[in-house]
């Protein structure tokens, strides 16, 4: 082989190793960063109804199950409600097993959905692992890192 050949070979292996590491140490600062929704399309329209008070006539509820810890932890739902380690999530879960920003759970006609968010470990309603938005029931148990959450009335 011609060695010019060979030193391009070699240069584009090594940008292909610094791509690879710039892909890691992104995936890394993303994940130790809170998130960020300054710039984001319709991120006042989303503060605005998650700042808004909530449906009165809605007393549905996800209910702490487990840990016994924090067994009777209720939150209220309303349009829309975020579950993560992130100080943004209106449902802030310190626990190593869950992403910055885990899964959703918002309303559609009435009926209350569970999406999972790219989470590394993954969301489980009815231990089955949510991969879409899937309808949510009263009694069902909703299972994120290590807490259970039960959807109440």
């Amino acid at each position: 082989m011609p060695e010019s050949l060979l030193t391009i070979l070699k240069l584009c292996a090594l940008a292909l190793l610094y791509l690879f590491f710039l892909r890691v140490l992104r995936a890394v600062w993303a994940e130790m960063q809170p998130p960020s929704m300054v710039g984001a399309p319709g991120a006042a329209e989303r503060a605005a109804r998650t700042a808004a008070p909530r449906d009165t006539r809605s007393s549905t509820k996800l209910a702490v199950v487990e840990p016994s810890e924090l067994r009777g932890r209720t939150y209220g739902l309303g349009e829309e409600l975020t579950v993560g380690r992130a100080a943004g999530c209106q449902v802030t879960l310190d626990d190593s097993y869950v992403s910055q920003l885990h899964a959703r759970i918002f309303r559609r006609d009435g009926v209350f959905y569970v999406e999972d968010l790219g989470s590394t470990n993954g969301t489980f309603l009815n231990t089955q692992k949510v991969s879409a938005p899937v309808a949510m029931k009263r009694g069902d148990r909703l299972k994120i890192g290590s807490t259970v959450m039960e959807l109440t009335s």
